[in-house]
């Protein structure tokens, strides 16, 4: 299948990585089946997750094609490039039919990207997953992938300004074991499962993260339980309410 759209994004993004001098730490990438189909699940922290989650699968010679929201696919500068790119959109008040495409596209083999926290996590925590990328990997018949990204946030992420200088920001991501979905089990205890399995990851990932806030103004992108000021789940809700 002739890539005239992802390769040259794909060479793009690299280029911009390299600009802004990111220190991409990628474990795990051997985790990503190189042939036949898999659901691709990953936490949720940036604007910019897809990109970086794409990029772990590359070493397998693998590209990815991510569900995201329709909203995106209208825009006049990413629609064209998500439309090219063959990814998958996601219109909520009609979740069937981005479901089938899916579904269509495991089936013929691709890899497909899912956030199951459905939005991005302000609280840098792990939201609850919803059980479509288990009930996805049931019907296609093929293995889920859990991954962990850290550091994307201090980018890009919402509620917070975009950050492109060239800062030495590291990048951290962590690619697991795939967890198989057999059709026979509830789809909700392989959520619960794939969920765990994310929370491993997400732990290594910050363990591993090298940098440290630069002062006490500098702690907003790790979660209230790392010592840092993002906002917990509780606050969240809270502030939803009012």
């Amino acid at each position: 299948m002739a890539e005239l759209v992802y390769r040259p994004v794909v060479g793009l993004a690299k280029t911009l990585f390299k600009a802004w001098d990111l220190k991409i730490d990628c474990q795990g990438s051997e985790n990503i089946p190189r042939t036949g189909g898999a659901v691709l699940v990953s936490n949720h922290i940036s604007y910019l997750d897809f990109i970086f989650d794409g990029l772990a699968a590359l070493p397998q010679k693998r590209l990815v094609r991510f569900m995201a929201k329709e909203s995106v696919f209208r825009h006049r500068i990413s629609g064209p490039l998500m439309r090219g790119m063959k990814h998958i959109p996601v219109d909520r008040n009609q979740g069937e039919a981005a479901y089938q495409h899916a579904l269509d596209s495991l089936k013929s083999g691709e890899i497909v990207g899912v956030f199951p926290e459905a939005t991005i996590s302000q609280s840098f925590t792990l939201k609850s997953f919803k059980s479509g990328a288990a009930r996805l990997a049931q019907e296609a018949g093929v293995p889920l992938v859990p991954m962990a990204l850290w550091g994307t946030q201090r980018i890009w992420t919402k509620g917070h300004p975009r950050n492109f200088k060239r800062n030495h920001l590291p990048i951290t991501i962590r690619v697991g074991e795939p967890v198989e979905a057999p059709r026979d089990q509830y789809a909700g205890a392989i959520t619960r499962r794939l969920r765990e399995r994310v929370q491993e990851l997400l732990d290594a990932a910050q363990r591993a993260y090298p940098a440290r806030p630069k002062d006490a103004t500098d702690t907003w992108w790790l979660p209230a339980h790392l010592g840092g000021t993002a906002p917990t789940v509780d606050q969240l809700k809270a502030a939803e309410a009012i």
